[in-house]
């Protein structure tokens, strides 16, 4: 398991994509690489944005998927659907999430959100997605 604590600053996420860059280049290809590092700034802008207190990213990569999480210090998920105007550009971070990974969650009453990007291979076959 990767882990690192990121400053609650505009510059977590690029922080995060480098960290999650260095972490996998040598393991992952440049498609799976560039999803997890999409995947993580999704969600660290997210922290930044949402959350409180101290941002911690951890990854853990394994044969079957990569794990990116990212935790806070806040009181919790907002499950409240927002309306966001079709010209707006922001608003749309868990949708990217959404289409990039296998499955993506929040722990139940915490800000500790997860995404899993499965690794294409013999158990998966070559979609990203396999489960849509």
């Amino acid at each position: 398991m990767k882990a690192a604590e990121l400053p609650r600053s505009l510059d977590a996420a690029a922080r995060g994509r480098r960290l999650v860059s260095q972490w996998f280049e040598s393991t992952l290809d440049s498609h799976e690489l560039d999803s997890a590092k999409l995947v993580s700034t999704e969600l660290i802008n997210n922290a930044v944005l949402h959350g409180k207190g101290t941002i911690r990213l951890r990854a853990d990569l394994d044969d079957d998927r990569l794990l990116i999480e990212v935790i806070d210090e806040g009181a919790g998920f907002e499950h409240t659907v927002r309306e966001i105007p079709f010209d707006q550009l922001s608003g749309r971070g868990l949708a990217i999430v959404d289409a990039e990974a296998s499955r993506w969650g929040i722990h139940e009453g915490t800000t500790h959100v997860w995404a899993e990007l499965e690794q294409a291979g013999p158990r998966v076959g070559k979609e990203a997605k396999p489960g849509a």
